[in-house]
């Protein structure tokens, strides 16, 4: 596994930094476990406690992976001190998740990148690479004023 340490994000990577993992990571479950310029993979395993009325993984857990992983993708193209947030996100459901699905990956990359709006398209895999799950963001690039 791959932690939130040691990561560097943004075309200027003047030094690598370590930051604790955020609150949602830890609720979801999810850890990293390949990050490039414009791509990113998050890595979660499905558990009961995510499970909605119907028996199966709540489709908020997909979406959820799918908007970290296009986000961050944005954010790793980023220079140091800009930021973003998502504008729309949609997510294409294509199977259900179970506690015995496994890990599944959420792969996030970059489709553009421009002064004001980013988008970015992902992929939620198992490891057998069958697909559960994909969608697209539109995030609005947030520049530090001044």
């Amino acid at each position: 596994r791959c932690s939130f340490q040691n990561v560097t994000f943004g075309i200027h990577k003047k030094k690598t930094r370590n930051f604790t993992a955020p609150p949602i990571a830890e609720l979801m479950g999810m850890w990293i476990t390949e990050v490039s310029e414009g791509r990113i993979v998050f890595a979660a395993e499905p558990a009961e406690y995510q499970y909605n009325p119907l028996g199966t993984v709540h489709g908020g857990v997909a979406a959820t992976l799918l908007d970290s992983a296009m986000g961050c993708a944005v954010q790793s193209m980023l220079p140091a001190g800009t930021g973003y947030t998502t504008l729309e996100i949609k997510v294409n459901y294509l199977r259900s998740m179970t506690s015995k699905t496994g890990v599944v990956y959420s792969e996030g990359k970059i489709i553009h990148l421009g002064g004001r709006v980013a988008t970015a398209e992902g992929r939620i895999t198992d490891a057998d690479g069958k697909l559960y799950a994909h969608g697209t963001t539109t995030c609005i690039v947030l520049r530090p004023q001044g």
